[in-house]
């Protein structure tokens, strides 16, 4: 293994050593309870209470609409469930699309076994969703809408502000999984109408194990964990005083460097997709080319296994993905490449490279390289390609 590169950030990210530095005392000096009594827990239930103050002034909210949740896929879990058992009496309906993450296609199948009824919206070959079909799957009935704001695998970016004024024009909850997003693109919950959003700590340089779910005052919720009175009776579970550092900390960072890192990563990011669809024959790029996250980069490479090419790929010391860490063993193509209308041959041919600010022009080319060299080598074991070239010279 000649370089090591690590080009799956939409996956996780390493914790940034300020973050690190920040929360280490939690762990050892400061380790009480912040819900006990005593002096000592008070201070680090007053941490707490400023990591949760700084982290609603960054999307414009207050600390008491800011509730820690163990990561995106609980505050996936616990927006649509409870919204759906708080709202039970006024409709058993709910919107989303077809390119959610699983956190949130899951849980609505599990409601559709209780006697809800789910509108999976279609997208369109860029994976944006149609406000127009939108617009007329909303019924009566409907309590819930929940649609993503940047997606996992194709990094196409939702027009969510225009989501959420459609839901409210209703009189309809708007929920967005932000996991992807948060850290990434500027968020206001006024001004985009979000009433609910979910967000994870180590997708922007945080630790593990932490998130938060938003949720706008007055919004009626029913609780997903019971248990203890912490987070203001609404999520019980003893307080993760390090974790919640963390997170405050690595969103402060985020949002102080984004501008920069947007600029720098788009940079990076259409150099690689340049390169790619110029000495790769039969690439595809999936997502909106312009519209879509800055660090996100997703292929297709027509007669090629992507499983196959992964292995090679992190032979050679680069780590990628087919799209989601949450369906890396599944054998089944992307649902999302599929909802975008690639048939499945295609589709298994798909590779996620996600960048960062650390990554550098030299990983891209060394990157664009050894994608020219595994294709090739794919290719040319590859009966269907073999067939497919005859035909091209006939």
């Amino acid at each position: 293994m000649s370089k090591f590169v690590y080009m799956d950030n939409a996956a996780t990210t390493p914790v940034r050593p300020e973050v690190l530095d920040a929360m280490l005392p939690y762990f050892t000096e400061e380790y009480g309870n912040p819900s006990s009594a005593y002096s000592f827990s008070g201070r680090i239930a007053g941490k707490v209470h400023e990591a949760r103050e700084s982290i609603a002034k960054a999307i414009g909210a207050t600390g008491r609409e800011i509730f820690f949740t163990g990561g995106g896929s609980e505050s996936d879990n616990w927006a649509i469930k409870g919204i759906a058992d708080a709202l039970r009496d006024r409709g058993n309906h709910i919107i989303t699309t077809s390119i959610e993450h699983h956190a949130v296609l899951n849980t609505c199948a599990f409601l559709e076994d209780h006697g809800f009824e789910v509108t999976y919206l279609p997208v369109d070959e860029t994976g944006k969703v149609s406000l127009k079909d939108l617009e007329e799957a909303v019924r009566p009935t409907t309590i819930l809408i929940s649609v993503m704001m940047a997606n996992n695998e194709i990094g196409t970016i939702e027009p969510v502000k225009e989501i959420g004024r459609i839901a409210h024009e209703h009189g309809i909850v708007f929920h967005t999984d932000a996991v992807q997003a948060f850290g990434h693109l500027p968020i206001d919950v006024n001004e985009m109408n979000i009433d609910l959003m979910s967000v994870s700590a180590h997708k922007l340089g945080g630790p593990k194990g932490i998130g938060f779910l938003y949720i706008r005052s007055g919004i009626k919720i029913t609780n997903l964990i019971h248990g203890g009175a912490q987070e203001l009776g609404r999520r019980a579970g003893t307080t993760n005083a390090a974790g919640i550092i963390g997170l405050a900390k690595a969103t402060e960072i985020a949002l102080l460097n984004m501008e920069a890192n947007t600029s720098y990563e788009k940079n990076l990011r259409d150099r690689l997709i340049t390169r790619v669809l110029a000495e790769i024959p039969h690439a595809r790029l999936n997502g909106d080319r312009e519209s879509r996250l800055a660090n996100n980069v997703s292929f297709c490479f027509r007669f090629v296994e992507g499983e196959s090419l992964l292995i090679m790929l992190d032979r050679m010391g680069i780590c990628a993905s087919s799209g989601s860490a949450c369906t890396s063993g599944s054998l089944d193509p992307s649902h999302v490449l599929l909802a975008i209308g690639l048939p499945h041959e295609i589709a298994h041919g798909s590779v996620r490279l996600t960048l960062s600010e650390a990554t550098t022009e030299e990983d891209i080319d060394h990157v664009v390289q050894c994608l020219k060299d595994t294709v090739a080598k794919l290719r040319a074991m590859s009966p269907l390609y073999e067939d497919f070239v005859r035909k091209q010279e006939v």
